[in-house]
């Protein structure tokens, strides 16, 4: 063929990215320097003209307009290689039509489908995608047009990014997924790992946050290595409490290594540890795309990414519909960030591990930030996971729960910003229901549950408000062990229980508004009032500057100290007293409104209450403190408070029992002081004195050697 000078129009339209051919070569390994000041570069207005023309020399240069016509965006520069016999790959290796050499692409890293003749969905991106993600020359793949695949990928490059530019990719006719596979994504990075890991059984405790591991030889491990980390099972079929991607950053001495994670739970000695070495996908990281999914069960769904054995792999701006698994699957994965994803109407929500924008499985350092989803199942869900944020992430149609944890041992998570049903460690007893230090900050939600072995768990600014339909909503529901609340609201139902007791810390719930009687006919119909503090409930909880507003029968069961500081609480006219089975219930401050504190508990009690505390109306039972019958003391310390009540209602009705009750510098008014003889027989003990009683109908028993009732102001 005669050869051709280059065109003016040809090289305009192709070579605006070329930068003077100062470019490498794609993946045949062939390096290019910038050619010599006079050498002749060829132009070509298609591709199909590149090929049917044959350079004479080894090292011609050629630049080409487009793919199909000038300017279509598929051009570029090439270079010949006249022994190459590297396969045709229709974009950056060409052969041409007498069969001998290649034109291989001249690009500066980076390259899009359109260099392949992809130009919208009539030709699956497949190959093309192949292609470029398997040249070791290319750091960035983009796309300019929608795009259809129709194979799941499975790759193991790392340092690449591949940026869809916001077009649409389609999956129309994919090939079946295998069961069970949330990881047949169309993009699906993985690392190697070793088929066969190290065991080692320590001879010492590791305590926790300890970053330093016990190995039989640290000779064995070099730094900056990465391995499959993960403790032998406890007690159920999935409960570890170590599953993790971790490096190796020193060897300490002959049997220790430290690594980038000081773990989250404490181990004895006798644990068996798995070692398992891992080459990890590095710095992969996909963007702006808009998937469509097909399909709506496990074998025939699709969606667009998944990790696994991967470090710094992030994703942005990803926006699915109709994704049957997660639109980002992620296990074994260390250091990412997933921002500005969307998840729109999945097809089940019902399905294990189905309807989810993401999930991440065995995860360190993670961040999911700036998400949303509408009628999904969850927007994100940590499993084994560990010092992990979410950031202003939002589920709406969120009645399967945006937010969750598995309960198999996450730790140090934290949640700002965000709205949308949350419940923590909810999976079940086989993966050990535990997690520990978890924060939610300014979060608003329908329905919040924490109520397993969920341990340090901090709300702040947490708002729930139930909704009509949907069962549970509008509850706050925590676990007592080292639980702190402040600032936080449910409308229809808190609820206090205790599943665990590892942590030191006080449970402590301040500047919270806690309802007492739930929405009848609306969240709960025909339900009266709620058990607050249920009877597993052994350690102290104290209510700080709370306002409880409906109190009527609830019912205070556990038997841990109960301490109410700077309190209001309020009952409706008609309210029943309120039961408390704690060994101490002590109240400080703050006012008590038609509110009847029953002592009910089982053994001996004791209720103090002072500090300026005012108690005031009346109840059912007509008595504002009272206890049930049983042989059990009570001990009733009364100081500096005071109470009023109208005629017919006591302040204090005594009637049964063992009991030691002190009076002392307390205010009455109104109403009647009823002690009965019957409530002060032998091991009872009766001090009333210094008191102020205005209008009180007073009924007490004769002073004696262990009843003394003088020295107080009646008027």
């Amino acid at each position: 063929m005669e050869k051709v000078r280059p065109s003016r129009r040809a090289v305009l339209a192709g070579a605006a990215g070329v930068g003077g051919l100062l470019l490498a070569a794609t993946a045949t390994g062939t390096a290019q320097a910038a050619p010599d000041g006079g050498a002749a570069v060829h132009g070509f207005d298609t591709v199909a003209d590149l090929l049917a023309y044959g350079p004479e020399a080894d090292g011609t240069l050629a630049l080409v307009g487009g793919y199909a016509k000038g300017g279509d965006g598929g051009g570029g520069g090439y270079r010949w290689s006249a022994k190459s016999t590297v396969d045709d790959n229709g974009g950056t290796v060409l052969k041409p039509s007498n069969g001998k050499g290649r034109w291989l692409a001249l690009h500066d890293g980076t390259v899009d489908f359109r260099r392949f003749g992809i130009f919208g969905t009539d030709r699956n991106a497949d190959a093309a995608l192949d292609a470029m993600v398997h040249d070791p020359a290319v750091a960035r793949i983009e796309a300019h047009t929608d795009l259809n695949f129709a194979k799941r990928h499975t790759f193991a490059r790392s340092d690449i990014e591949l940026d869809f530019g916001g077009n649409t990719v389609h999956s129309k006719g994919i090939e079946p997924n295998t069961h069970d596979n949330p990881f047949g994504a169309v993009l699906y990075f993985r690392g190697k790992v070793a088929e066969k890991g190290t065991d080692f059984t320590t001879t010492e405790a590791i305590a926790e946050l300890s970053d330093v591991f016990q190995v039989a030889d640290s000779g064995a491990f070099t730094v900056g290595d990465w391995y499959a980390l993960e403790v032998n099972l406890l007690n159920t079929t999935w409960e570890r409490e170590l599953q993790k991607l971790v490096q190796i950053t020193e060897l300490v001495d002959k049997t220790h290594v430290r690594v980038n994670y000081q773990n989250g739970w404490a181990f004895a000695a006798g644990r068996t540890f798995t070692w398992r070495k891992v080459e990890p996908v590095v710095n992969a990281s996909v963007r702006n795309m808009v998937f469509v999914g097909v399909g709506g069960d496990e074998l025939s769904g699709s969606h667009p990414v998944a990790y696994e054995y991967a470090v710094r792999c992030d994703v942005s701006q990803i926006h699915g519909t109709a994704t049957f698994w997660p639109v980002v699957m992620r296990r074994w994965c260390t250091h990412f960030r997933t921002s500005q994803c969307s998840l729109t109407n999945p097809p089940a929500v019902d399905y294990g591990g189905a309807g989810y924008l993401t999930q991440q499985i065995y995860c360190l350092y993670g961040h999911v930030e700036d998400c949303h989803t509408s009628n999904a199942r969850h927007l994100n869900d940590w499993t084994a996971s560990a010092y992990c944020y979410v950031t202003n992430c939002h589920g709406d149609g969120d009645d399967q729960g945006p937010f969750v944890t598995h309960g198999q041992y996450e730790h140090d998570l934290v949640y700002t910003g965000c709205s949308g049903l949350m419940t923590f460690a909810n999976s079940g007893a086989p993966w050990g229901s535990s997690a520990k230090r978890i924060t939610v900050r300014r979060h608003v939600c329908s329905w919040f549950v924490a109520r397993v072995k969920v341990t340090d768990l901090t709300l702040e600014d947490v708002k729930v408000i139930g909704k009509a339909g949907l069962d549970g909503s509008g509850m706050i529901w925590v676990n007592a062990d080292g639980v702190q609340m402040r600032g936080c609201e449910a409308s229809d139902t808190f609820i206090v229980s205790q599943t665990s007791n590892r942590s030191a810390r006080p449970n402590v719930i301040s500047g919270c508004v806690i309802p007492a009687t739930p929405t009848t006919q609306v969240i709960y119909p025909g339900q009266k009032a709620n058990e607050i503090v249920q009877a597993n409930v052994t350690s102290p909880v104290h209510f700080d500057r709370c306002r409880v507003v409906g109190l009527s029968g609830n019912a205070f069961s556990g038997t841990g100290e109960l301490r109410f500081t700077d309190c209001v609480v309020t009952g409706p006219d008609d309210a029943d007293p309120a039961t408390f089975a704690a060994g101490a219930v002590l109240v400080e401050g703050g006012a008590l409104s038609n509110v009847g504190i029953s002592l009910a508990g089982a053994k001996d009690q004791r209720l103090r209450i002072g500090g300026g505390a005012t108690v005031s109306g009346t109840n059912t039972a007509k008595a504002l403190l009272s206890r049930t019958g049983g042989d059990r003391t009570v001990t009733w310390d009364l100081g500096d408070y005071a109470s009023t009540a109208p005629d017919g209602t006591a302040h204090v009705s005594v009637d049964a029992g063992t009991n030691r009750y002190r009076a002392v510098g307390a205010r009455f008014s109104g109403g009647r002081i009823a002690l009965s003889d019957k409530g002060f027989g032998p091991g009872s003990y009766l001090l009333h004195t210094s008191n102020v009683e205005a209008g009180v109908d007073r009924s007490v028993p004769a002073d004696g050697k262990s009843v003394q009732t003088g020295g107080n102001l009646r008027v």
